[in-house]
């Protein structure tokens, strides 16, 4: 009979965050798999856990995942934890998971703190609609591409970002975004922690003068559906009616009230741009 995996939230600064259900599942495992084995052995030392520890990092991840699977084959319980927070998100763990999808493999998840969320719910930003982007890549064609990508998205985003990274990033998403407004939460449950609700220029300035450090959380605003419309009558200009008739549309407007709008953006009567599409 398999093992199964556990996949371990553990605390993201605090220690008090973890939970008695992880306690009691990286006591109960045969083995645990850490991104960080001397990160992790500093945790369990502090429980009062002894567990033999292995490495599963993104550099070893192709063949200490097929010896994890092959352990859990012969009926091993594995529990998965990262360097901090919730396993599988921005981490080699997603792999995992996939293989032992395919293997037919329990997986079993052990709630706790991710940063992410914790960040959300503090940015006093809208939560009920919102996209994890993670980590932007450091290739300046991949990170562009990335960004274009989310100029027009009205969720609420929430980006990774390392301290030394930090300014380039936020000077290149003003450059996509604009002047939105930015929550930036810094070393969350941890002695030094902050969250600064401000815009994109006053974060840059604030930066320039002041190093950051520690490790961010990014939650930004979504664009407005009050400046799509404005881009989208400012737009115009250079298209035929049925073009123009047609981004509505593709905005999953229907086709009457794509006239309508159309007409308005023109100055001229519904009648007028019926005629002119329908001819």
């Amino acid at each position: 009979m398999n093992g199964k995996l556990y996949l371990c939230a553990t605390p993201i600064g605090n220690l008090g965050d973890i939970t008695l259900r992880c306690v009691e599942t990286l006591k109960m495992v045969d083995l645990i798999a850490a991104e960080d084995t001397r990160r992790t052995l500093g945790l369990i030392n502090h429980l009062g856990i002894e567990k033999p520890l292995t490495s599963y990092f993104e550099h070893n991840k192709k063949e200490k995942g097929e010896y994890l699977i092959s352990e859990m084959k012969q009926g091993k319980n594995i529990a998965l934890v990262s360097d901090a927070g919730t396993p599988a998100i921005s981490d080699p763990g997603e792999d995992l998971v996939r293989l032992c999808a395919e293997e037919g493999i329990q997986v079993v998840p052990i709630p706790g703190a991710v940063a992410g969320i914790n960040a959300l719910i503090s940015s006093a930003l809208p939560t009920q609609r919102f996209t994890f982007e993670g980590f932007l890549t450091v290739n300046k064609r991949g990170r562009g591409e990335h960004l274009s990508s989310l100029e027009n998205e009205t969720r609420t985003m929430l980006f990774y970002e390392a301290p030394h990274k930090l300014l380039s990033t936020l000077r290149d998403m003003r450059e996509h975004f604009g002047n939105r407004k930015i929550a930036l939460c810094r070393e969350l449950t941890k002695i030094h922690e902050e969250i600064l609700r401000t815009t994109f220029d006053d974060a840059i300035k604030m930066y320039e003068e002041n190093p950051p450090r520690g490790e961010f959380v990014l939650v930004i605003e979504g664009k407005s559906a009050d400046d799509i419309e404005k881009e989208t009558r400012e737009g115009w200009q250079d298209m035929t009616i049925a073009e123009h008739i047609e981004l509505y549309i593709k905005e999953g407007i229907d086709e009457k009230e794509a006239l309508k709008k159309v007409a308005k953006d023109r100055g001229v009567s519904k009648r007028d741009i019926y005629n002119e599409y329908k001819r």
